[in-house]
């Protein structure tokens, strides 16, 4: 139970954008209603669809991510002409409702697109034309946002176009959305993720490539969420983080894998950056350009699990565009110098305190050895590395132990116990790494969300201990940023 906020820490400024957005009437009404997939027998040689995709209504946007003023194209197919309304929200706290409206585009005469043949390396690309090109307003706040494309017709079939609006202001903290991850384990149409090659019903091939220009299926990894159809993972792992910090007033701007990798200058406007949920796949580019930006004084909080796993190469798409398609080349050897602990595979378990006395666990209440059930799952972090001021703040076994399922990532028997750790850096500057997917499932539990559930474990829910560790650390980043 918490006691008290932790001393010395200052309360987020309530003068920013993002508090005054959130003071903007929301609703709940962006979530999906009506879905509808596809469940057909046999599909050009599979046996099952597996009813991941939405042949109804199915869109992607042309780009990750854009700045307010600039644009970005929606592409749409459904499986006869039919009308089609894009309605976009902005997701965020908004009174407990999850998201604002923001516009409302079309309705838009729409038709079957082609469906793309698989090229080089299983390689699928959706050339469709573009349904409308939409100017984002120079006034919208960064943050996530969700077209939910919509039948206009009697209980329209839907689902949602993702994308991100992205911003070079001075903020206090930058989110980045794993939209990579999202990406490498999206199998639209049917087995076309980086994770198929055609045999198996999970591989890690590294002769795969896969593509932005396709839309995201239901995700389907650990469990069913129909309601997630084109949203890739935010829904699931990473909007409770974004949903939390914006009801408690924190300057957040949002930003894709994509900006990391392409755009530093995002990192030297904020004080800390924050990897939320499953962040598996990176380039090298990112790895250095946070390795930079943590030696020139930025903080980084790495809210997730299996972080930093696996490396790719990034590849223009069959049209040209930069950054569109990529493959896996192989796993980060040194992500424990960034991170302070390595990445592993799945694992389950509680948050077990080791260091109570740590400035982390102020105002938590906790004793050593006091546990957070389920908090730590799917995947998790481990072996703490060794790096001057490195503190594990919480360890413990995990379920199933090592062997228990022979499971390996990349040829390496998993490590089955989880590590927490803090370490400061050069410029006053830390990192803390909580390893583990599911450290938003204690911040909040928000409309439209599916909470974190595995066959043999699951999240236990939003815990006042988690929020505090949270401001804990958020607020110390804030206060020692060199970027004051």
């Amino acid at each position: 139970m918490i006691t008290r906020r932790a001393s010395g820490q200052p309360r987020p400024r309530r003068d920013n954008p993002v508090v005054a957005e959130n003071q903007k009437r929301g609703t709940a009404q962006w979530q999906l209603q009506y879905t509808e997939f596809d469940y057909s027998a046999a599909w050009q040689g599979y046996p099952l669809i597996r009813g991941l995709r939405s042949p109804a209504v199915e869109g992607f946007a042309s780009r990750t991510s854009v700045a307010a003023g600039e644009s970005v194209d929606f592409k749409i197919s459904t499986d006869r002409e039919t009308r089609v309304l894009i309605d976009i929200y902005r997701m965020g706290y908004y009174g407990g409702q999850g998201g604002r409206h923001m516009v409302r585009l079309g309705p838009f005469r729409c038709a079957p697109q082609p469906m793309p043949s698989m090229t080089v390396e299983r390689l699928r690309e959706c050339i469709w034309e573009t349904t409308t090109r939409f100017t984002v307003p120079k006034d919208w706040v960064s943050g996530v946002y969700l077209a939910r494309i919509t039948r206009d017709e009697p209980f329209g079939k839907q689902s949602y176009i993702i994308f991100i609006v992205n911003d070079r202001r001075p903020v206090d903290l930058l989110f980045q959305s794993s939209d990579l991850t999202w990406q490498a384990y999206n199998k639209w149409p049917v087995n076309d993720s980086l994770y198929d090659n055609g045999v198996d019903v999970w591989s890690t091939p590294t002769n795969v490539r896969v593509s932005f220009d396709r839309p995201y299926s239901k995700y389907c990894q650990i469990l069913d969420a129909p309601l997630s159809s084109g949203s890739g993972e935010f829904l699931l792992w990473e909007f409770p983080f974004a949903y939390w910090l914006e009801m408690e007033g924190y300057d957040v701007s949002y930003c894709s894998n994509l900006d990391i990798d392409r755009e530093p200058g995002l990192l030297s406007s904020s004080k800390a950056f924050l990897s939320v949920g499953h962040d598996e796949y990176w380039t090298r580019r990112m790895y250095e350009n946070l390795t930079a930006a943590r030696e020139k004084g930025l903080s980084l909080g790495f809210f997730s699990g299996n972080a930093a796993c696996w490396e790719v190469e990034m590849l223009s798409s069959a049209g040209g565009a930069p950054a569109r398609v990529f493959k896996r080349t192989r796993l980060f050897p040194d992500e424990q110098m960034l991170m302070g602990t390595k990445s592993y595979g799945s694992g389950y378990g509680d948050w077990v305190v080791t260091k109570p006395s740590h400035w982390i666990y102020e105002g938590t209440g906790l004793s050593a050895g006091d546990s957070i059930p389920g908090l730590i799952g799917w995947e998790f972090h481990a072996t703490p590395a060794r790096l001057a001021g490195l503190e594990v703040v919480a360890e413990a076994p995990l379920y199933p132990p090592e062997g228990w399922d022979g499971e390996t990532i990349g040829g390496r028997m998993t490590n089955k116990r989880h590590a927490a750790v803090v370490f400061p850096c050069s410029k006053g500057n830390w990192v803390f790494n909580a390893g583990t997917i599911w450290w938003a499932e204690g911040l909040s539990h928000p409309a439209g969300h599916m909470p974190a559930r595995h066959r043999i474990a699951g999240a236990m829910g939003p815990d006042e201990r988690v929020q505090q560790i949270t401001r804990n650390v958020l607020n110390r980043f804030i206060r020692d940023s060199v970027r004051k």
